[in-house]
């Protein structure tokens, strides 16, 4: 805490991103109009479990109050995944991610323009699912023209402030946006569970306690797991110091579990535009992919694992490294430079990956099968504590490499002086 305040650069950025935060909180609150509060609040309570609650918590409660920020960011994480996966395959596409900054900013420009139509789209489906719950004190065309208009504001406000955090704050944006609407919502969890102590009992209550400190220390130690490749350089001389190469257990981070619970969702937003009918063939398709359903819990895993090794394509090239490497003038001991390098490189990598993505999936799902057996009336998921872990270890890292940067900074800069001085 000393040096975060002695730092005026950082003290700078850490009071924009809790202004921006704040501004986040209150958004939450700005209710869309032409809904009854109270027949909302209701209907919540009735039909908000599962994967309602999901939607629920990634929004910051917005959607339980049917506030601007009801859909959230969700839109945005979704264009991100198509145009990820699209620039993979489309060769125009493939094209521009080789032309730098300026390719770059075209992805991102096409990106936005996917937000907003799927922003459209669920928001559309979001008006329709409460106007067919009676709870509407406007006529229906009123309703659709002001709730696709505040539901798709308040999302691509939510991707500029995202931007804005990770410009001109520390830290991903979007992550800590996602991560303030959990924390958030720790609370009145607290309260829900200290109210229900007696209907599922102390010590269910205790255990349920226990369970969350046991893993989020899981987490904590999994994240902080390397795995160490020696790096040997030709030019330097013996006896130095040895240097290696760090890979992460879990290279992909919490992109995959909000990929996967981002994919999950789409099914309730289909069913709000259909009509919730059980009887019908699709009625029982999407009932079976609800929360704590068998195939629910299939899908989330598959896709979980689907984006671990998807994504850590993205980020990490064998070839890359390995011919950095050799220009350099390292190699591993025992590997020669060049092709070995890459595919030892790559195997090293497919392993981690393996070992993280099932360390992710049963994290992720360890909460959900548990809160399905033990009869919790609300949602305690491991998505959350996943990203709210991971996300908080992240932030503490950037703080502590920007104080570094500004020592070493601060270091060379009286350096200089005292150079020109004599």
């Amino acid at each position: 805490m000393k040096t975060l305040f002695s730092n005026p650069e950082l003290r700078k950025r850490i009071m924009f991103l809790m202004g921006a935060l704040i501004v986040f909180r209150i958004g939450a609150h700005v209710p869309v109009p032409g809904v009854d509060a109270a027949a909302l609040a209701d209907l919540y309570k009735t039909q908000g479990s599962g994967i309602l609650d999901m939607l629920n918590m990634f929004s910051g409660g917005s959607l339980e109050r049917f506030s601007v920020f009801a859909i959230g960011i969700m839109p945005y994480i979704s264009a991100s995944i198509v145009m990820q996966l699209a620039s993979e395959i489309i060769p125009s596409l493939k094209a521009l991610k080789k032309e730098g900054e300026s390719g770059r900013k075209i992805i991102t420009k096409y990106t936005r323009m996917g937000t907003v139509v799927l922003a459209a789209m669920q928001s559309f489906g979001v008006a329709a699912f409460v106007l067919q719950q009676q709870i509407v004190v406007i006529p229906a065309i009123e309703f659709y023209i002001s709730t696709i208009t505040c539901l798709v504001g308040g999302t691509m406000f939510l991707m500029w402030l995202g931007e804005q955090i990770t410009e001109r704050g520390i830290g991903n944006g979007i992550s800590l946006l996602i991560t303030a609407g959990i924390v958030a919502g720790i609370p009145k969890g607290i309260m829900q569970l200290w109210t229900l102590r007696d209907s599922i009992g102390i010590l269910t209550s205790i255990a349920v306690v226990v369970g969350a400190a046991l893993l989020t220390y899981a987490v904590v130690c999994f994240e902080s797991a390397q795995r160490k490749v020696p790096i040997h350089y030709a030019k330097r001389q013996m006896g130095r110091q040895s240097v290696f190469m760090p890979f992460k257990l879990n290279m992909a981070g919490v992109i995959p579990p909000i990929f996967a619970s981002s994919i999950i969702m789409f099914p309730t937003v289909l069913m709000s535009w259909v009509g919730n009918n059980p009887n019908s063939l699709l009625g029982k398709i999407l009932g079976m992919m609800q929360h704590g359903q068998p195939i629910f819990t299939v899908v989330f895993a598959s896709a979980i694992i689907f984006f671990c090794y998807f994504y850590t394509a993205l980020t990490f090239n064998p070839k890359e490294m390995a011919e950095n490497l050799k220009k350099s003038g390292a190699f591993i001991p025992s590997i020669r430079p060049g092709e070995q390098t890459s595919r030892y490189l790559e195997k090293i990598v497919l392993c981690l990956t393996l070992f993280g993505a099932l360390y992710i999936t049963v994290v992720c799902l360890i909460p959900e099968i548990l809160t399905s057996y033990l009869g919790i009336p609300f949602y305690l998921g491991g998505t959350s504590l996943l990203i709210l872990v991971v996300v908080v270890m992240d932030f503490s890292t950037q703080i502590s490499s920007y104080n570094t940067t500004q020592r070493y900074e601060d270091f060379i800069k009286r350096s200089d002086k005292v150079t020109t001085r004599d």
